[in-house]
């Protein structure tokens, strides 16, 4: 590959930020692991799972926070900023329940991080009715479905590269989910349909037999 002048692309990309977190916000209780790596629902808004990257820039990390609806594998809810704080998830959250008004009982999977575990987003979920469920501390296979999810928006999107700012990046990811990732991007546990294209031929109430996530 060297004498073609090719180089191979991989999943590695920048280093973790150091020192990068806010200080921990409050904390609620922990919530019990509800989803037990069981990633399939019969329906949409059933279990939504979420989770905290970030994304080097010249001008410093950006941190991305996304809610997935494991049904369609659709990010429902995302949120940017330059501090990994509390007010992140809750943000991302909040888009989420604007968007697809979930049915009371609806869980909402992470992992442990003082974003998810804070009592502003616990009040968020209990003002909609939102159950809160974590994995195991240190076990990543319990949020596997969204690790997988924030490793292909660095992969396709963010790898072998660094932003010039933390408004290109933000930008260019929100143009990625909204244009490529809900839309275009096929998954192969959604039978190889993108999430809007699994959405539409599976929508309750119309009639189809819904086909397994």
């Amino acid at each position: 590959m060297r004498e073609s002048g090719w180089a191979g692309a991989t999943g590695g990309g920048a280093g973790r930020p150091r020192s990068a977190a806010e200080p921990a916000a409050p904390q609620a209780n922990t919530a019990p692991d509800l989803v037990r790596r069981e990633f399939c629902v019969d329906g949409p808004n059933r279990a939504w799972f979420a989770d905290i990257t970030y994304v080097r820039t010249h001008r410093g990390w950006i941190y991305l926070a996304v809610v997935m609806d494991i049904w369609s594998r659709r990010i429902v809810g995302w949120s940017m900023a330059p501090r990994m704080a509390a007010e992140l998830a809750d943000d991302a959250l909040r888009m989420a329940i604007a968007r697809r008004r979930p049915p009371r009982g609806c869980i909402h999977h992470s992992d442990h991080g003082s974003q998810h575990a804070s009592l502003l987003l616990g009040k968020t979920m209990r003002a909609a009715g939102i159950r809160p469920s974590m994995g195991s501390i240190s076990s990543p296979w319990d949020n596997a479905a969204t690790e997988s999810l924030t490793g292909l928006i660095k992969a396709e999107r963010v790898h072998a590269r660094t932003f010039e700012s933390r408004e290109r990046a933000a930008l260019e990811i929100f143009e990625y989910i909204e244009c490529s990732c809900n839309s275009v991007r096929i998954r192969s546990a959604l039978g190889n349909l993108s999430p809007e294209e699994f959405e539409r031929a599976n929508r309750p109430g119309e009639g189809r037999r819904p086909m397994a996530a």
